[in-house]
């Protein structure tokens, strides 16, 4: 987490900076793209994944394994009724898969939710036996 500021903008004050600000229309696009793929990439994962699938990329993306950024990843505090409600699944099923993931070792729960990397490379190895 770091500091941030929210600001809002008009509709009329946005059209204008990118019109007349390359920096600026530059860095919208590229956040309009990100966050596109982001959707598409969720829609894909909502039609032909798994709860148990939606889960584990859920809380590597929360964990924040895979990003570019170079940050570790991060402990979660997140109940199963709120995972549940981003994956599109039950608060039981999602109690049944953390169950299943800290049985095999790929999360750890120490006041914190930890996810490990093992988590990371069981979706791949899930990925690749399905693909082939």
């Amino acid at each position: 987490m770091s500091t941030c500021e929210i600001v809002r903008l008009e509709k009329q004050a946005v059209v204008c900076l990118l019109h007349d600000d390359p920096d600026f229309a530059d860095y919208f696009l590229n956040h309009l793209l990100i966050r596109m793929g982001r959707v598409e990439a969720d829609l894909v994962d909502q039609l032909f994944n798994s709860s148990e699938m939606r889960l584990a990329r859920a809380l590597l993306l929360l964990a924040n394994y895979g990003n570019d950024n170079g940050l570790e990843p991060l402990p979660l505090d997140l109940n199963h009724e709120t995972l549940a409600e981003m994956i599109g699944a039950t608060r039981s099923r999602v109690n049944f898969f953390m169950n299943k993931f800290r049985k095999l070792g790929l999360i750890k729960y120490n006041g914190k939710l930890e996810i490990q990397k093992a988590l990371l490379n069981f979706v791949l190895h899930e990925r690749l036996h399905i693909e082939r």
